[in-house]
């Protein structure tokens, strides 16, 4: 049974909407308790009582609240700033009073400020002794413990046991209930410095509470980790961690990252760490750690749990699958682990759903060895390709619409990302073979083909090229931030067998598609079309609808990676293309049919703009792939889709999460 959490979430006025939605989503993932701040500054401005008012039986209503008190209004604060002391020390207190006949029904504990020993959060420039300080808390302290509440006395940031010994001796420590601790490891404590581990400083921590009153707990009033570098599966391991902190209460800060154009504090506004430390980023979009959370899927350390942390103990003489939790990945771990080979899946969880492929892999086969981990981790990439036997390479950023939103992140990924596995794999493992899952994108548009429509579908005009496909000798074209990042590592992992000798090949992939595929909008549309359609909900189409796509089922992918690996000798430097082929090739609107046979139900369109970069027709000449191995496609695109269907349809725990039937 996974430990008690809760969040620390700071609203802002007027955030109506924004609270409402973060308390369904945290009590989605579990959370049962709240910390959030009630600014006496705030409290003081024009609105600022009737937004409270509003917020706290808001909150109080769906969680154990713990408000925190702080902030001085400025026109009473001794330095004309909210971090300065009061003028009259009691005004504080009666502050807290205030709130405690105001809204005191809503909660059990309040927390006396926020990081005292922060310069930004209490100026003890003008309150170098903290006398003023331990005289404010410890009058308020006195109050609300006379008024039946327990006090908690907020920690300090970073852990200071000379700062708490002071509280001890004068005697605040014997007035509160609980002191907060605040840390933040790999974000702003130093590993290799100031911090120790939970297990220390809170053993620390206790040895100078015993000294006054035992009876204190310990909370973690503050514990997150920033994701601004991507690294979303330490995240994940960073929350493990605390949950196994010997703390009474463990709040994680936070649910949702801030946007960039609010300031977070004075001085610090272009650190980009404060603004990526939520669960969601600033849209609301889930990180892998609401994901995890949300399916259950996050224990505290033990020797055996149901998804690891991140491992650096991989096997030898492994097969490594990067993005091995993706859709073509778990297909094909599946299938090397059905056939005896010990198999490391590296992946970072990216793509929501992914984690149940993940738990999938996990019940079926205890030999997997899942290792959670970013492609731009250089020493995770080091680790998951040494003593590697052979590696397939299929993770990357997919969808050409989030590379035009945002290039830097899907070159970082693709480009570079590739780059370090082609390096891990030179200086660490260069007898393994290496087989990348590239696109059909490398083609460009298209654009100089002449087209016309054929009952409903785009073709070209030349009949041999309808009739075949387009084939490896067809020049590269880079369109879109998505075509050029993966057309750079296509390249790259051709070039490195033919300036480094490395034993490496490309498959050059239309649409696949077929079970654990979780399509979305942007990729995996056959799936997304599935799924629309069961669900009873509309389809967008970009454009006419008429694009044609040679579709793939994917075991027939999967035997196609194999097929390329186990002949690597003979292939090596080699890029084939990959799809359905002429006999797959079919329009967006005809699988529209065909699910509407399937289903009995005809999905409602909506229409749009043909999107950046789409082809109106694509279809792979696959003649070189069979010469070379022998493969060719055996599931035909209705079979497919059928299969298709009946996996969305089957277990529930097995489906994606977002996906009900109508």
């Amino acid at each position: 049974m996974q430990r008690p959490f809760g969040f620390v979430e700071w609203f802002r006025p007027g955030e109506h909407d924004r609270v409402m939605a973060a308390i369904d989503g945290m009590r989605a993932v579990g959370a049962t308790s709240l910390r959030t701040h009630l600014s006496w500054a705030d409290h003081q401005a024009p609105g600022g009582t009737e937004w409270h008012d509003w917020l706290i039986p808001t909150l109080g209503q769906a969680f154990d609240l713990l408000p925190c008190l702080h902030y001085t209004p400025p026109s009473l604060s001794r330095t004309g700033m909210c971090t300065g002391a009061p003028r009259r020390l009691r005004d504080y207190a009666d502050f807290v009073d205030s709130v405690l006949s105001r809204y005191g029904e809503h909660f059990r504990h309040v927390e006396l400020w926020n990081e005292p020993n922060n310069l930004l959060d209490w100026d003890w420039r003008e309150d170098h002794d903290w006398l003023l300080f331990c005289e404010m808390i410890g009058d308020a302290a006195h109050w609300v413990e006379h008024r039946g509440y327990k006090a908690v006395l907020g920690g300090p940031c970073p852990f200071d046991p000379n700062w708490l010994t002071l509280m001890g001796e004068r005697g605040v420590l014997g007035k509160v209930s609980a002191v907060g601790f605040h840390g933040f490891p790999g974000t702003w404590d130093s590993e290799a410095s100031t911090w120790r581990g939970f297990e220390v400083h809170l053993q620390a921590m206790r040895a100078i509470l015993d000294r006054f009153k035992p009876d204190l707990q310990i909370w973690l009033t503050e514990t997150g980790y920033s994701t601004w570098r991507g690294d979303e599966a330490e995240q994940v391991e960073r929350f493990r961690q605390a949950l196994a902190a010997p703390a009474e209460r463990l709040y994680w800060y936070g649910w949702q990252d801030i946007p960039r154009d609010v300031p977070v504090q004075e001085g610090l506004y272009f650190d980009p760490r404060h603004y990526h430390l939520g669960i969601n980023d600033a849209q609301g979009r889930p990180k892998l750690l609401r994901r995890l959370l949300e399916a259950g899927m996050v224990k505290p350390p033990q020797p055996a749990t149901s998804l690891p942390a991140p491992s650096l103990q991989t096997p030898r003489d492994h097969v490594a699958i990067i993005g091995g939790a993706g859709f073509i990945g778990s297909n094909l771990a599946d299938a090397l682990l059905n056939d005896g080979e010990h198999v490391v899946v590296f992946d970072n969880l990216a793509r929501p759903g992914v984690e149940r492929n993940l738990a999938w892999l996990q019940d079926r086969h205890a030999d997997l060895r899942p290792m959670l981990a970013d492609l731009r981790d250089v020493g995770a990439v080091n680790e998951a390709v040494t003593g590697a036997k052979a590696v397939y390479h299929l993770a990357a950023q997919v969808a050409v619409t989030s590379s035009l939103i945002d290039p830097r992140h899907d070159f970082a990924v693709n480009a570079e990302g590739t780059l370090n596995v082609l390096e891990a794999l030179r200086r660490h493992a260069p007898e393994a073979p290496l087989v990348f899952a590239s696109t059909n994108k490398v083609y460009g548009q298209l654009a100089d083909l002449e087209m016309r429509q054929v009952g409903r579908q785009h073709l070209p005009y030349d009949t041999a090229l309808r009739a075949l496909g387009i084939a490896e000798d067809r020049a590269l074209d880079f369109c879109t931030p998505y075509g050029c990042s993966k057309g750079v590592a296509d390249q790259y992992v051709l070039d490195y067998a033919h300036s480094f000798g490395l034993r490496t090949a490309v498959l050059r992939m239309s649409c696949i598609y077929g079970p654990r595929q979780f399509g979305t909008e942007d990729q995996g549309w056959v799936a997304h079309f599935l799924l629309r359609a069961l669900a009873g909900e509309p389809v967008t189409l970009y454009g006419d609808g008429m694009q044609v796509r040679d579709v793939l089922h994917v075991s027939d992918a999967v035997s196609a990676y194999r097929a390329v690996m186990g002949s690597i000798d003979t292939l090596r430097g080699r890029a084939f293309n990959l799809g359905g082929g002429p006999s797959n090739a079919v329009s967006l609107v005809e699988v529209l049919d065909e699910i509407a046979l399937l289903t009995g139900r005809r999905s409602a369109l909506q229409r749009e703009a043909w999107r950046t970069g789409d082809q109106p027709w694509f279809v792979a000449d696959t003649r070189t792939l069979l010469a070379a191995t022998g493969w060719q496609a055996r599931v035909g695109w209705r079979d497919g889709l059928r299969d298709l269907a009946e996996w969305l349809q089957g277990d529930a725990a097995d489906r994606p999460a977002h996906f009900a039937i109508a």
